[in-house]
């Protein structure tokens, strides 16, 4: 018979924090600003078929760094809930925070309860008829959530990002820009991005938009931008 070993709680829990964090911070990273025109989300990604980014519902996206195959069961999951909470209830009580906090519940049980806690962060966002009513949560590997104010960085080296983002990112002109100015600070700080319309082949970029003109008259306020789009807007 094999010798039992007592590990502490605090112990176990520190341990699986570490191996979180660990796979995490291999990972390419995501920013997400708030600006006057909507919501940007930004992720450093070369793939052109594996999305960082996606659609929850009508005002909601999801960003994510860490394992794919996590996240995406994760990104899934929320889709469902969101389908299912509109249509027997109504639309407008699909909100972001009720989103995050199902995704909170889920990722403290696995972290608590499963032998490998998810190596996943998540932001959920959510664009309002303001800038102020924007909802910006994001979600650690072990169910914590927070709704920060206005910028979410997440994966990879995250305090030089923020340090690099703060330089083209900060005051109150920040707060006025649109998308274009939101997503070149946003390239502009990621490290594995090139200067110029070259850095359109490493990025994936979506926003949610809250001008109904842009959307012309749709519901749906997520659209994703292509690579002669992005190309244009860096370039500037």
């Amino acid at each position: 018979m094999s010798a039992q070993f007592y590990v502490s709680p605090e112990q176990l829990m520190k341990d699986r924090a570490d191996f979180a964090r660990k796979g995490i911070a291999r990972g390419r990273s995501v920013v997400v600003l708030g600006c006057r025109e909507g919501i940007a989300l930004v992720a450093e990604n070369p793939s052109g078929s594996l999305r960082k980014v996606g659609e929850l519902y009508d005002r909601i996206a999801f960003a994510a760094v860490g394992k794919y195959n996590e996240f995406e069961s994760l990104r899934q999951a929320g889709v469902r809930y969101a389908d299912t909470r509109g249509y027997s209830y109504a639309r407008e009580d699909v909100t972001g925070r009720g989103l995050a906090s199902v995704y909170a519940q889920s990722l403290g049980a696995v972290f608590t309860a499963d032998s490998k806690p998810f190596e996943v962060e998540l932001a959920v966002v959510e664009v309002g008829d303001s800038q102020a009513s924007d909802h910006l949560f994001r979600l650690n590997f072990d169910g914590s959530i927070a709704d920060e104010p206005g910028v979410i960085i997440m994966g990879g080296d995250a305090e030089t990002i923020s340090a690099s983002l703060n330089e083209a990112w900060g005051g109150d002109a920040a707060a006025d820009q649109g998308f274009a100015g939101a997503i070149r600070a946003a390239a502009a700080a990621l490290p594995g991005v090139p200067d110029g319309p070259e850095g359109a082949a490493m990025l994936e970029v979506a926003v949610l938009d809250r001008d109904p003109q842009v959307l012309r008259g749709r519901r749906r306020c997520f659209r994703r931008l292509d690579k002669n789009e992005l190309a244009v807007i860096l370039a500037a």
